[in-house]
């Protein structure tokens, strides 16, 4: 298996959640999905959304392969009263005695996967603690093929935000390119605090298209319940921004 090597985007959680902070609109979404039983929250980062489930009354297991992600996101529980049990693991190798009602891969997570091997690792990973009357969850963007065919020379906007040390605008732009061959996009982030020098970070994402990721879905043993194009439930088609897919074990 190739290693994760999300790990440089993913290594200050003050960072992350401040480029991030207007992401909220799939909380209410899992939070209507949760039922009576456990939780368990795959690649969960600093708690974005693990916490607000904990919040709500809900047991909630947090797992992350970032340790900086991870003490970040024991602050922020700490500071919001709440109880979640946090591990620091490699999702593909995850092996906890325990099965949850719900489990989720959220926010294209699985696109730090990049060969079969770690795809399936992950999913088989998944459906080993599912309940067996479980939902499990796979977040993941539908590919747009003007975002594929960008030039590498170009530069897009993706957000600003204020630093949290010393509180200047942070500025983050992107150029990209996609190879073919092993559906991966190749993101390069430039990130400018107030006029000093730019830090340029890799992050590499593997590309899952409709049908190809339904089909990996089923053969990893799932059946699929639903699949919706965004956060308020409207079904996949081909203009959707999201592929949200809810599975069952098959």
């Amino acid at each position: 298996m190739k290693p994760v090597d999300c790990q440089p985007i993913y290594r200050d959680g003050r960072h992350y959640d401040r480029l991030n902070a207007d992401v909220v609109d799939d909380i209410p979404f899992y939070g209507r999905l949760a039922g009576a039983g456990p939780i368990l929250e795959l690649a969960c980062g600093t708690g974005r959304i693990t916490i607000p489930l904990a919040q709500d009354g809900h047991a909630v297991t947090g797992v992350d392969v970032s340790a900086s992600m991870l003490r970040h996101a024991r602050d922020k529980a700490r500071a919001a009263g709440v109880h979640i049990r946090w591990i620091l693991a490699d999702t593909r190798a995850l092996a906890l005695r325990a099965r949850f009602g719900l489990i989720l891969l959220p926010f294209n997570s699985l696109a730090h996967f990049h060969d079969a091997e770690s795809i399936g690792a992950c999913l088989s990973a998944a459906r080993r603690h599912l309940a067996f009357d479980g939902r499990f969850v796979v977040d993941m963007f539908n590919p747009r093929f003007d975002y594929l065919t960008r030039q590498p020379d170009e530069r897009h906007f993706v957000a600003r935000y204020e630093d949290p040390d010393s509180e200047e605008p942070v500025l983050v732009t992107e150029s990209s390119s996609y190879d073919r061959a092993s559906q991966m996009m190749h993101n390069r982030w430039h990130f400018r605090v107030g006029d000093g020098a730019e830090e340029v970070v890799p992050l590499n994402m593997r590309v899952f298209f409709p049908q190809e990721l339904d089909a990996i879905m089923r053969c990893a043993g799932f059946a699929i319940e639903a699949k919706y194009g965004d956060y308020g439930g409207t079904p996949f088609s081909s203009s959707a921004e999201k592929q949200l897919i809810v599975c069952r074990r098959a």
